[in-house]
């Protein structure tokens, strides 16, 4: 199989879910075709740190506290609220007070981050598909 092609299926949980070899390459210009298209469609420019942290809230199981994100990241939690901030001021997330523990503050999904993520996402789907579009020196097309 070449790089770049749909590959095997894997097996245990996720079984059915097809994945792609890719070179280091191919996997940068996946990655570049839908940040291009994000910034073509007006989306919220994000920083690596903003976008890791939401994908984190919504990718794994709550709660999620400022303290929680700052060990999982492995950055301040000075650096966490300023990223709650920038994602609370576009509706991506929400604080809430935690009433078992009222020092602590959870950060929770909201509807307009869940859509966000989804286009993101269908995005990500078709730069990834765009990149099946390799010849057979596993680079992507242009190089």
């Amino acid at each position: 199989m070449s790089a770049g092609r749909a590959g095997r299926q894997r097996g245990g949980p996720d079984k059915g879910i097809k994945f792609m070899e890719l070179n280091e390459l191919q996997a940068l210009d996946i990655w570049r075709r839908a940040i291009v298209s994000s910034v073509r469609l007006d989306a919220p420019d994000l920083s690596a740190r903003q976008m890791a942290l939401l994908l984190t809230v919504y990718l794994t199981p709550p709660p999620h506290t400022v303290r929680g994100m700052a060990d999982i990241l492995k950055v301040s939690k000075p650096a966490v609220t300023r990223a709650v901030d920038r994602l609370s001021e576009l509706n991506f997330v929400r604080r809430k007070v935690d009433e078992n523990d009222r020092r602590s503050v959870l950060i929770q999904r909201t509807v307009p981050g869940s859509v966000f993520l989804r286009e993101f996402g269908e995005l990500i789907t078709a730069a990834a598909k765009l990149g099946l579009a390799t010849d057979d020196t596993g680079l992507p097309p242009g190089y």
